[in-house]
């Protein structure tokens, strides 16, 4: 299945700079979600009932362009919606929150867990990840994506109506994040149980500084994060994180938990991210999916990526060129291989002045 643009898989690449041996290139993961389906010829609304669509999209993408990791994950809905909620399933598009699982504080209390075998879309999850390690022969490294706490908190009582509750009624905050956090441990439980490699990225949009001051975040959202953190690590693995829009004021409270990366949003600083905690964790990023990626063209992509390689190649802990956030699902299939081409031209181990030489080509 190895990708043939490459002269090394990403688990021999990942394991070969891991070691400080020879490679061929730095790591990079467009992140292209539901995009996937277009890789693949299929409608997005397959992949919310047919686990094995879901798998064989994440391996056509990896064929087709050869990034380093493979997740299986559709929208950040599927845990609210397996606890109530009721998401908006288009024909060919990514889901949307239609109607929260609650209106009143008063049914927080009637919330369950959702059982990860029997609810929502959940188990076509589970049993894609089934799928993709078989199909992915251990070659590249796959993961089980899912919401944190305290965001799928939000899409249990809608978004605006708790960023309310935070003012008015905290503890009633703190009880729907303790119920959200119980699903979000018995589905990793679910996928991590199934032992087949997979890692862990928790993906927290709402405790953004964009969303919610750092006060509220590390009153609101990091206990909870750190619980699920702590428990995946309970497995023997450390989980990526990531937190879209602005995060520099949380970076070390997400660092110190002791997390395997932290991915960033284009709307912060790759290279202050890399100074700040790069000692600490892998860093992710940044090129921005919307502006660049899926409104530029090959020639903004090269630009961009170069200058993310030129602001974070030295991180202590590693760094991985992605994109700031999933990419548009209709994002240009040659800016994605630009992409990718970009980073094994620039090649490993990363010469500062060939990087600068690059980018010399595009000055304006």
């Amino acid at each position: 299945m190895k990708a043939m643009q490459d002269q090394m898989t990403p688990v021999e690449r990942g394991t070969a700079i891991a070691q400080g041996l020879e490679a061929d290139r730095l790591p990079c993961n467009p992140n292209i979600a539901n995009g996937v389906a277009r890789v693949y010829g299929c409608k997005i609304s397959e992949f919310n009932h047919n686990p094995k669509a879901v798998a064989e999209a994440q391996v056509a993408t990896y064929r087709k362009f050869g990034c380093d990791g493979l997740r299986i994950f559709t929208d950040l809905f599927v845990w609210a919606e397996a606890m109530g909620s009721q998401a908006a399933l288009p024909d060919d598009d990514t889901a949307d929150l239609a109607v929260p699982a609650i209106s009143s504080v008063e049914e927080i209390s009637r919330l369950q867990p959702a059982n990860p075998y029997k609810d929502g879309r959940l188990p076509v999850l589970i049993e894609a990840m089934k799928y993709l390690a078989e199909m992915a022969g251990g070659e590249v490294g796959c993961s089980a994506g899912v919401a944190g706490a305290f965001t799928n908190a939000f899409f249990l009582f809608g978004v605006n109506e708790t960023l309310r509750l935070i003012h008015k009624n905290p503890e009633a905050v703190h009880e729907l994040s303790r119920v959200s956090l119980e699903t979000c441990k018995a589905y990793v439980k679910a996928a991590l149980d199934l032992d087949i490699g997979f890692g862990v990225t928790i993906s927290e949009p709402m405790s953004s500084c964009t969303v919610v001051s750092p006060a509220v975040f590390r009153k609101f959202s990091l206990p909870y994060l750190k619980e699920l953190v702590d428990f995946i690590k309970g497995f023997g693995v450390k989980p990526v994180i990531h937190i879209c829009g602005q995060t520099d004021k949380i970076w070390n409270d997400v660092a110190d938990l002791g997390i395997a990366g932290m991915s960033i949003d284009n709307v912060a600083s790759l290279k202050d991210c890399c100074k700040t905690i790069g000692h600490k964790t892998k860093i992710m990023g940044n090129v921005d999916p919307g502006g660049v990626m899926y409104s530029g063209n090959p020639q903004d992509i090269r630009r961009k990526t170069l200058e993310c390689i030129r602001d974070a190649y030295d991180s202590p802990q590693g760094y991985v060129v992605m994109s700031g956030c999933s990419l548009p699902v209709d994002t240009p299939f040659e800016n994605i291989q630009t992409m990718m081409d970009t980073v094994r031209d620039v090649g490993y181990p990363v010469s500062l002045e060939k990087v600068e030489e690059l980018l010399s080509q595009y000055a304006d």
